[in-house]
């Protein structure tokens, strides 16, 4: 397949991913919501959205930080594993438009990375995203 063909196709799957994503509720599983540890973690800017999909620590780790980090990636992978598998596409690819969509909604205040890698605090304006988001 040709460069163009290949890029073609590959957006359309990660538009179709980002429709299933929009269908299926954000990738962030709702139990990870109900965790008051999360959330004060979330507010305090101790944790953020990052590009590949998954939670990050922004800034110094502690172990029971770590381990709520830990175990909420574990299960999103899970979910994207699933998810991936039913819309045909890899679990990567998968991730990815699920950190676009995590990225996306965002509140004022709360952490996600860049597209350069960096952390950033989301303002009222839209966030920072990668490119390859839908």
């Amino acid at each position: 397949m040709d460069d163009m063909m290949t890029k073609r196709i590959s957006k359309g799957l990660l538009a179709g991913v980002a429709i299933a994503t929009a269908i299926g509720g954000l990738a962030t599983p709702a139990f990870a919501q109900r965790d008051p540890a999360y959330a004060a973690a979330r507010s305090a800017g101790q944790v953020g959205e990052k590009m590949d999909g998954y939670l990050g620590i922004v800034g110094a780790s502690t172990p029971e930080l770590q381990r709520l980090v830990n175990d909420i990636n574990i299960k999103r992978r899970a979910v994207y594993a699933e998810r991936a598998k039913a819309t045909n596409a890899t679990l990567e690819e998968y991730a990815l438009t699920a950190g676009c969509q995590a990225i996306l909604a965002t509140s004022p205040g709360e952490k996600y990375q860049a597209p350069s890698g960096s952390w950033e605090t989301r303002t009222s304006a839209p966030p920072m995203r990668d490119s390859r988001c839908p």
